[in-house]
């Protein structure tokens, strides 16, 4: 099997909103050509963060999810802004949606949403030794802060209000990384 990339014949770009649309007209290493598109953020890409209250408490909050119009639980997230570092962002939006911040910030790994149509990425960052601090943020509403014991996460898991990918991936990982680096 070839891992050689398909050749990029051209690129059509169009505007889509808060992406930029692109058609790529593709040859692949068997002679095939195709045209497949992807979405581009205009931004500077994202994080997601797992705020740890203590070791056995993560901070979730609960906010408006327009796309399935209900309220749903979640970790704390948000946009990169221009000359921020991903730390910088996720000790940003934890201090704007949840009222604390973080003396300790780990950025764990990178996620993606949907890799074959998206470029878009999230950077996953532990966020530990928390003290109560708040940031006005964007938010409409202030946000409810719901702790939560990770030894119950099976049960996080199966809620009809906990269904973001991102924030279930991040738990998971952050418990997996936490398990492996006890002396972190």
């Amino acid at each position: 099997m070839s891992l050689r990339l398909p050749i990029i014949h051209g690129i059509e770009e169009s505007d889509a909103g808060p992406y930029r649309l692109e058609r790529l007209d593709l040859e692949f290493a068997n002679g095939e050509r195709r045209r497949y598109e992807r979405l581009h953020g205009r931004g500077h890409g994202a994080v997601v963060v797992v705020p740890l209250l203590d070791d056995d408490t993560v901070l979730l909050v609960r906010e408006y999810a327009a796309g399935v119009h209900r309220y749903e639980l979640g970790l704390v997230k948000g946009r990169i802004d221009a000359g921020e570092s991903p730390v910088q962002a996720a000790d940003r939006e934890l201090k704007e949606e949840a009222g604390y911040g973080a003396r300790r910030l780990d950025v764990l790994r990178s996620l993606t949403l949907a890799p074959t149509y998206m470029s878009h990425s999230t950077h996953l960052v532990l966020a530990r030794d928390l003290y109560p601090e708040r940031l006005p943020g964007d938010e409409p509403e202030e946000l409810e802060v719901v702790p939560w014991k990770l030894d119950r996460l099976h049960e996080l898991i199966l809620r009809e209000d906990f269904s973001e990918g991102r924030s279930i991936a991040a738990l998971f990982i952050a418990r997996d990384w936490l398990g492996h680096h006890a002396d972190r």
